[in-house]
């Protein structure tokens, strides 16, 4: 469905792109050169708001993997499987570190950043082939680096796996009765092993054993079938509709839904124009705008797919609703899936989280540029300058005080969904935009995308206003009142910007 949005979206957006000339701007430029001085300022600056908060979303996700997997020893608040809260603190103080770097190598210019995209998108596309090759390698199973203890079918955090069993090898009582059992007066007996003084144990402790389980049993098991259902979890679940013991257990920490999880996931396809948005140092935007993103997203939207179906038919449920790897130590599935070693995926993956927070800081800061340039909002007027060497300095100053706030948020549960109302309200104009232009037959729309259609537009607009609404229905319509107000301020100030754009056109028609 997210694949599907922004597929729409590039169409629309390779059909404003063929129709003249992008100056720089890109997204904003589109949308005010067609709807209107009042919709492309309104937009714009959601637009603007929702790539300066994914700086933030990005940055996060890098700091959680180095603190998480590549250097826990760098902790100064507590670990992310057993103190959550503490870890979020983490997040701040290195979060804010990484935010100060990126804002000083994207000052540098856009020449640097260009350089580190390229080694980026090298590890990233080398984590992505090491999953294939994993999964296919694999397939058999025999894979000993992920078999967590588990109680029954509950799996058990590392910390409290120790003896994974009620009986040691001499046949006395393991850890495991402290964690389930209320200590006795007198010990107890069970079948003539002493139970070390505890009785009175949990029910699920009684009725099942201990015992290690297959973590990636392969593409060959037919795991598949299990993992085909939704599995969606409340706060302290194991599985749907069964609690667990939070401190002993892999559990649930936060609700989850369809719903829910469509808000977090959908920024993760929210990249489509970050090369719209550097129009103005595109050498033929006309041209590469439309080849550049519909490959783009036809390549990401292969690789999400399949990467779901190789998860679900080679990794066990329960070690695919462990969050952050606590029956693994704190490791990471889909690294112990991958060949030849986990490091591949975690270096991948911090890799693409720092090169997708350099993009942002480098698009949202000319977007801003743009809006100022124009005019429309007349507050913003100092965050047109530029250095001697065309830099805004000043835009990227207030970019990265917005991605802070983003950061001080530090969870990205909460950013998320934040993300992705402001990215659907700017997809939504886009098409609209189109769809208008071509109803209006107006005489300067002419794009030269061939593959453009009106309805493919207007098919786009309507998805984009259903996952806003399916994400969070308070939270569309916070951004649709905020766009209101943007909309409603400009048109007070009297942007008198003559565009000819489609919304004066239908006014015209329907007179």
């Amino acid at each position: 469905m997210c694949c599907c949005v922004t597929m729409l979206t590039a169409i629309s957006m390779s059909a404003i792109a063929t129709n003249g000339v992008v100056p720089g701007g890109g997204s904003y430029f589109m949308i005010s050169r067609s709807l209107g001085p009042e919709f492309g300022g309104a937009v714009g600056l959601l637009f603007y708001l929702g790539t300066s908060f994914a700086s933030a979303m990005y940055i996060i996700g890098a700091v959680e993997i180095l603190l998480t997997y590549l250097a826990p020893q760098l902790s100064l608040f507590g670990d992310v499987t057993n103190d959550p809260a503490g870890m979020f603190n983490n997040f701040r103080v290195y979060g804010t570190a990484v935010l100060l770097l990126l804002a000083a190598i994207v000052f540098v210019g856009v020449r640097f950043v260009n350089k580190f995209a390229a080694v980026s998108l090298f590890c990233v596309i080398l984590s992505i082939l090491s999953i294939y090759v994993g999964a296919f390698v694999k397939a058999a199973g025999g894979d000993t680096s992920a078999q967590p203890c588990a109680l029954g079918d509950r799996v058990l955090k590392s910390d409290y796996a120790g003896e994974c069993g009620k009986w040691d090898g001499n046949g006395s009582a393991s850890t495991q009765w402290a964690y389930y059992c209320a200590a006795a007066a007198a010990a107890a007996t069970d079948e003539g092993n002493g139970t070390g003084g505890y009785a009175e144990c949990t029910p699920y402790f009684q009725q099942n054993e201990f015992g290690t389980i297959q973590g990636i049993p392969g593409l060959a098991s037919g795991i598949v079938a299990d993992n085909w259902d939704s599995s969606y979890l409340v706060d302290g679940e194991t599985s749907p509709g069964v609690a667990g013991n939070a401190r002993t257990m892999v559990v649930a920490d936060m609700a989850t839904s369809f719903t829910i999880l469509v808000g977090i996931f959908f920024p993760s396809v929210t990249g489509i124009m970050a090369g719209s948005n550097r129009s103005g140092d595109l050498a033929d935007a006309s041209r590469s705008i439309p080849t550049g993103t519909i490959a783009a997203i036809s390549v990401t939207s292969f690789v999400y797919l399949s990467s779901v179906v190789l998860f679900g038919a080679s990794i066990d449920r329960r070690l695919l609703l462990d969050k952050f790897g606590a029956s693994l130590d704190g490791g990471l599935i889909v690294a112990q899936l991958c060949w030849p070693h986990p490091l591949v995926i975690v270096i991948g993956s911090f890799m693409s989280c720092l090169g997708a927070g350099l993009q942002s800081l480098m698009g949202a800061p000319r977007l801003l540029q743009a809006i100022a340039s124009d005019g429309i909002v007349p507050f913003l007027a100092p965050f047109a300058a530029s250095t001697s060497r065309g830099e805004p300095a000043r835009a990227l100053l207030l970019t990265a005080l917005i991605s802070e706030l983003g950061v001080l948020i530090s969870s990205l549960d909460y950013i998320a969904p934040i993300i992705t109302m402001f990215f659907l309200m700017c997809y939504g104009f886009v098409n609209l935009a189109c769809a208008l232009q071509t109803l209006l037959r107006t005489p300067s729309w002419r794009p030269r995308f061939r593959f453009y259609h009106w309805s493919l537009s207007f098919a786009g607009m309507v998805m984009c206003v259903a996952v806003m609404f399916i994400t969070s229905w308070y939270y569309a319509l916070a951004a649709i009142a905020l766009a209101t107000c943007i909309y409603k301020y400009i048109e007070f100030r009297g942007a008198q910007k003559e565009w000819g754009d489609g919304i004066r056109g239908l006014a015209l028609s329907a007179a």
